[in-house]
């Protein structure tokens, strides 16, 4: 089973308004593992970043002027894709952004996203399993227990990253931390997730002086049984 956790950052927040995609971050679930496969890449929107998109991601339209088109990345992405299942968190507003680049190539010949991949949406995921509760990206993180510590600001790459891990928290866990592949992936760098090795040694609990007098007590109903003394 080949699961794609994709997430994109854009000029804006409607593509009805002519905003485009600036940057699409993905990584490889195979078989529940994560694997080094990844997908990533800035893009040229061939229009201005807004002031209050630059806020939330810090792509500004200088960083993006050598950044190749959409149209020049398409066939690559959508290779990676193809015939995987997409996790996404809010998963309309990739979709819709995706689907619009496609449509503004010269005689598209790629159709619709959902042409090509399943879409499993998180936030939808994520609504059902905690109604009423705040459910962003953040939120989740702090619920399941995982690692954003390196989320400053949005990022398509780090984002899908930890998206992956709330991912595999809310469906029951990581089959395995063993990696399935050990290459490099799409954009042909290597690619592993450093904060797994930089998240500290496990908070010791001590007891407290009632647990301790309560195991004693224990210890000693154990042990006045001579014939029979536990083997430990």
């Amino acid at each position: 089973m080949r699961q794609i956790i994709l997430d994109t950052e854009t000029t804006g927040i409607d593509p009805k308004q002519g905003h485009r995609i600036i940057e699409i971050g993905c990584v490889e679930l195979l078989d529940r593992k994560l694997t080094h496969q990844h997908y990533h890449q800035y893009i040229q929107p061939e229009r201005e970043v807004e002031e209050e998109a630059i806020g939330v991601h810090g792509i500004t339209n200088e960083f993006l002027t050598d950044k190749p088109k959409f149209s020049e990345v398409v066939e690559a992405f959508m290779q990676f894709v193809q015939g995987a299942e997409l996790v996404i968190h809010n998963a309309p507003f990739d979709v819709g952004f995706i689907n619009h680049e496609l449509a503004l190539l010269r005689n598209n010949p790629w159709g619709k996203i959902e042409d090509h991949c399943k879409i499993t949406d998180t936030l939808k995921m994520a609504r059902q399993t905690y109604p009423g509760q705040r459910n962003s990206l953040d939120a989740l993180c702090k619920r399941l227990g995982v690692d954003n510590s390196g989320r400053e600001l949005h990022g398509a790459l780090l984002d899908s990253e930890i998206l992956a891990d709330v991912y595999l928290m809310m469906t029951g866990g990581q089959v395995s931390l063993k990696l399935a592949h050990d290459h490099g992936g799409a954009s042909g760098n290597r690619w592993t997730r450093k904060s797994r090795d930089q998240r500290g040694a496990l908070k010791v609990l001590q007891p407290t002086p009632e647990e301790l007098a309560a195991h004693q007590a224990y210890l000693a109903k154990l042990f006045k049984d001579q014939e029979n003394p536990p083997v430990w």
